[in-house]
This record gives C-alpha cells, sequence and structure tokens, in this order.
C-alpha cells in the first residue's frame, strides 16, 4: 500500500449549477484511486433552491460550500469564483492535482495551465461536455458511466434485500 505522503493531494472543485449531486460519493472515490483529497469545494448560488439537494452530500462528504451570488443573469459568476480559487491553490503549492466537475468549455484554459504547471488534472463532466475540455485533463470521467454504477449498486443492494426477507 502507498503511503499517504506518497500520494498525490488533489482538489475537487465542484461547479454546483452543473453537477449532480447523487454521484459525489462516485466522484470521490475515482479521484481517491489516483491521490488522496486535501481539498473539497462546491460553488454555487446557496440562496437558490435548485442547490438544494446537495445539502445533505456536503454533510456527509464534509465538502465545502462556497457561496456566489449571480449578479446579474446568464454571466457566470459561479465558473469565474472556481477558476479565481483554482488558480490561488495551483500557487499556493498545497495540492498536485486538480478534479475539476463541470460540463462546460469555460474550464479548459484552466485545465490547459495546470498541466503547465506539471499538475495532474481530472475532470468529472456529462457527455455534452465540449472536446476541448476533456483534452485539456489528463483524465476524463463521464457523469453517465458513473451514474451507470450507481444504478448497479443500488440494484444489489435491492435484490440483496429482497433476498434478506425470504
Amino acid at each position: 500500500m502507498v503511503e499517504q505522503s506518497e500520494q498525490q493531494r488533489f482538489a475537487v472543485l465542484i461547479d454546483g449549477d452543473n453537477a449532480q449531486a447523487s454521484l459525489l460519493s462516485q466522484i470521490l472515490a475515482e479521484v481517491n484511486k489516483v491521490g488522496y483529497i486535501t481539498i473539497k469545494r462546491i460553488y454555487g448560488d446557496w440562496t437558490t433552491t435548485n442547490m438544494n439537494s446537495w445539502k445533505e452530500s456536503l454533510h456527509k462528504y464534509a465538502v465545502q460550500p462556497i457561496q456566489q451570488f449571480r449578479y446579474t443573469t446568464g454571466k457566470n459568476a459561479t465558473d469565474s469564483a472556481m477558476i479565481i480559487d483554482a488558480m490561488d491553490l495551483l500557487h499556493s503549492n498545497d495540492v498536485d492535482g486538480f478534479c475539476i466537475v463541470a460540463s462546460d468549455s469555460d474550464y479548459t484554459r484552466l485545465a490547459t495551465r495546470i498541466r503547465e504547471e506539471g499538475l495532474f488534472v481530472i475532470g468529472v463532466g456529462e457527455k455534452k461536455t465540449p472536446e476541448a475540455f476533456i483534452n485539456a485533463c489528463n483524465q476524463f470521467i463521464y457523469c453517465e458511466n458513473l451514474a451507470v454504477t450507481n444504478e448497479v449498486k443500488r440494484e444489489t443492494r435491492r435484490k440483496t434485500k429482497k433476498e434478506e426477507k425470504s
């Protein structure tokens, strides 16, 4: 087994506007295959009801919510906040890699810049994610693949419970 001090330290940064709370455990498990997670943050406007689905998962997995108000309609305030934090982390030398959970091209240059510094980048997003962002990452994981894994686990649990009752 690899010592924790020998593993890569990862920051997991989630665009809460474009990610699914139900996949959080699988996302964290995938990152833990490559290194250990030292920073877990999710960005979004927590005053809106569409972020309510995240609350239970944030408590369960100790993910820090970062509030970002939507100052104007149609602008990417969440994206900007996440990118600024990522650059701060990049220059802090506290991490060896990043996991960027998002499905839009706004993070392409961020992933490229992180890789230019020699750090490892895992992207997680939907199949609609632009090819440029996918190619900017060292590794890319599709949410749809994680969702299938999630459904198989649920189905296995249902069968096991049914068998126990019999």
